[in-house]
């Protein structure tokens, strides 16, 4: 299978005999599910609307065309959908006959799929020709050049995945250009039966998923069906899913926390009903969430701002608010929600408020329905598993008691012990005994509970003083005016770094319009900057901050830079005031 790093045998055994893994298989979660629910409806996009036999029936055409196509057992396929009903049935047909999906997402372009590609040594592409606009085919096309082993590559050709304007990419020539087949084809029955095939163990690599990617090309991790399906099956519990479930996927599909916190495979189990969002506005999902009666949905923080932002608006003639109260559940995890709009969720929203932090590489946590109000809007949960180890440290790795911020290292039944042909950083991400370094600094609390109050890059060294990004972020969210805040370090001579915060004003707020950043720089949009930032410095005094977590710099602007699940990339905010500060050539 090539190098990954497996879990001791004596540790294995151990997790064995306490029940945490089993002998299920993703193929075998998808059988029990049409056996108790195959007339039940198992998935719905924007065209489709299948039960789980329907399911069944797709993954088993699919299957049959990626056998046709030379896909074998032990075969890695990149995986790289927008969210689609197609993508989980290509899911399980990669799992039906042993292959290993790699998941990537929609926003990747040439340079994450060529490595995943390479590294994986991919035998096969599926993308959609076309998605948000982007010329996804000729992408395929140009990484399917530049391989060494030149992958097959399937298309999806819908309406559904195609919208706005198509930009001009670079052109293949004619006579480099690789066949193609269609997954379309596939799905409406082209192809014969699926082909008699084992899948992967429960002990073997089934998926290669991908690390967070913030500081660089995502790394490749390594699943196993008993280890993540036992993360499935205690998140289906700890989130009371039900055969009556509607979740509502809005973030990309592909991402861990739509998959298995509980996400896709977590309704799978449960027998309930998965709705896949073609974006994740509040414009087109609170509109889903009334049509089909969504139960759970899950947001990343600045969607869930925005959100609240949008259902606190006055309804407009003709568009009235939509009915939300089939909601339930907003879970919020893949960054942290600050207090002052975690607070806001239930009163706005009309539902419970679940904090989620977790990682692909593994320890996943969850508020509970049993927490109190004030440990949901100020932890982001605690550890799924009894066997999670957690350990707090200090910069010489030294353990801390509850109450003191380190680093979060972990290891337990889901977490890798190693990234996937990634020997020399495993040897620093990793400690010998097999724990995760996280990069997350948190606060434990006797419970168990997690605070995270940044990560061990986010925390700025302002001449020596120590300022929790997150902390600022926090208060500036408090401002009436303010959507968003992302507070970044940046270098100086003098201090050694120097504190920027990057403020999203409310779209209607006091804050919005003129004081935009604007290419003009007339002097009254000038002076009404200052003006704003002056106010801002003032409401942060006023809400007792000290003088040293003021932040030197505060630009206004009007969108935030993103990773392909929409956290805000402070790598991308970093460089933006690099080049800002910059001296013209």
């Amino acid at each position: 299978m090539g190098a990954w790093v497996p879990v001791p045998g004596d540790v294995a055994a151990r997790y064995r005999d306490a029940g945490y893994w089993t002998d299920q298989t993703f193929p075998g979660l998808l059988d029990a599910a049409v056996q108790r629910f195959a007339d039940r409806t198992a998935v719905i996009d924007t065209e489709t609307r299948w039960s789980y036999r329907d399911l069944e029936l797709a993954t088993e055409r699919v299957a049959a065309g990626l056998h046709g196509v030379g896909v074998r057992r032990g075969d890695r396929v990149v995986v790289q959908l927008p969210n689609v009903a197609a993508y989980v049935a290509v899911l399980f047909s990669c799992w039906r006959i042993g292959a290993l999906p790699v998941f990537a997402l929609p926003a990747h372009r040439d340079s994450e799929l060529l490595h995943f590609c390479t590294v994986a040594d991919a035998a096969a592409l599926v993308t959609a020709d076309r998605i948000a606009g982007y010329d996804h085919a000729a992408l395929a096309q140009r990484v399917a050049a530049r391989s060494a082993r030149p992958p097959v590559l399937v298309l999806l050709a819908a309406p559904a995945v195609v919208a706005g304007p198509a930009p001009r990419e670079p052109v293949v020539a004619p006579e480099n250009l690789v066949p193609t087949h269609d997954l379309a084809a596939w799905l409406a029955g082209s192809v014969g039966p699926a082909p008699v095939a084992t899948p992967s163990a429960p002990d073997e690599v089934a998926f290669l998923q991908l690390s967070g990617g913030t500081t660089g090309t995502p790394k490749l991790i390594p699943r196993t069906p008993q280890d993540y399906l036992y993360s499935v099956r205690e998140s289906a519990r700890i989130c009371e899913l039900t055969p009556d479930d509607v979740m509502l996927v809005a973030l990309p599909a592909a991402h861990n926390f739509p998959m298995s916190s509980p996400g896709i495979l977590g309704v799978v189990h449960a027998g309930g009903t998965v709705v896949l969002a073609s974006d994740p506005a509040p414009t087109t999902c609170l509109p889903l969430i009334e049509a089909e009666r969504v139960t759970v949905a899950a947001l990343v923080p600045p969607l869930a701002l925005l959100w609240l932002s949008s259902v606190g608006r006055p309804a407009r003639p003709g568009r009235p608010r939509p009915d939300l109260s089939s909601l339930r559940l907003l879970q919020v995890g893949g960054a942290k929600l600050v207090a002052e709009a975690a607070r806001r969720v239930e009163s706005e929203l009309g539902c419970r408020l679940q904090q989620v932090f977790g990682m692909a590489e593994g320890l996943v946590n969850y508020t509970r329905p049993e927490d109190d109000f004030d440990t949901v809007v100020d932890t982001q949960g605690r550890p799924i598993s009894p066997a999670d180890e957690v350990r707090v440290v200090d910069a010489d790795g030294r353990d801390l008691p509850d109450g003191e911020a380190g680093e979060l290292l972990t290891r337990g039944p889901y977490t890798i012990r190693g990234y996937y042909e990634a020997a020399d950083h495993n040897a620093t991400a990793f400690t010998a005994d097999g724990f995760y370094r996280t990069g997350d600094l948190v606060v434990r609390r006797p419970s168990g509970h997690l605070t995270v109050v940044g990560r061990v890059k986010d925390q700025i060294n302002r001449g020596g003083d120590k300022i929790a990004s997150d902390e600022i972020e926090n208060h500036l969210v408090a401002h009436p005016g303010v959507l968003d805040a992302a507070v970044v370090g940046v270098p100086d001579q003098f201090l050694g770094e120097r504190s920027c915060a990057f403020v999203r004003p409310e779209p209607d707020g006091p804050l919005a319009g003129p004081l935009l950043v604007d290419p003009d720089g007339s002097a009254d949009r000038a002076a009404d900057r200052t003006a704003v930032e002056r106010e801002l410095r003032a409401f942060l005094r006023g809400r007792g901050l000290a003088t040293y977590k003021i932040p030197d710099v505060i630009v206004l602007v009007a969108e935030f830079p993103g990773t392909g699940v929409g956290k805000v990339s402070r790598r991308e905010l970093r460089q933006r005031l690099a080049a800002d500060a910059a001296p013209a050539p």
